[in-house]
C-alpha cells in the first residue's frame, strides 16, 4: 500500500457520512436495491459495495487488512467522482443519490 494509511482512513470517513447502522437500514430497502451497476449478476456493485463498508466501520483501526484500506481508497474515490456528477434539480428521490447512498454517502447531509 503506497499511500498512507492513516490518510486513506481520512479521507474514507470524510466520504462515508452514513453509520454502518443507517447503511444496513439503507441497503434493505427497495431504492438501494434497485439502482447501480448489475452487468454482474442480481446484485449491484454498490450495494456489495455497501454492505462491505458496514464490515469496515465496524472493525477497530487494528484489524483493518490491506484489502480493507484499498476499498476505502475505492469508496473514496467513487464518492468524489459521482458528487461532481450531481444533476441539476431535486435530489430528494433520484437515482444519483440512491446510488452515492449504497456507497455509504447521503449527499443531503
Amino acid at each position: 500500500m503506497t499511500e498512507d494509511r492513516e490518510q486513506i482512513a481520512v479521507d474514507f470517513h470524510q466520504a462515508v457520512n452514513m453509520t454502518a447502522g443507517e447503511l444496513e437500514s439503507w441497503l434493505d430497502t427497495p431504492e438501494s436495491k434497485g439502482v447501480g451497476d448489475k452487468s454482474g449478476g442480481g446484485e449491484s456493485i454498490g450495494h456489495e459495495s455497501g454492505r462491505r463498508i458496514t464490515v469496515i466501520l465496524r472493525k477497530d483501526k487494528g484489524d483493518l487488512s490491506d484489502d480493507d484500506y484499498a476499498h476505502m481508497r475505492q469508496v473514496t474515490g467513487y464518492v468524489r467522482r459521482h458528487l461532481a456528477q450531481r444533476p441539476s434539480g431535486d435530489v430528494q428521490d433520484a437515482p444519483w443519490r440512491y446510488s452515492l447512498m449504497n456507497w455509504g454517502h447521503d449527499p443531503l447531509r
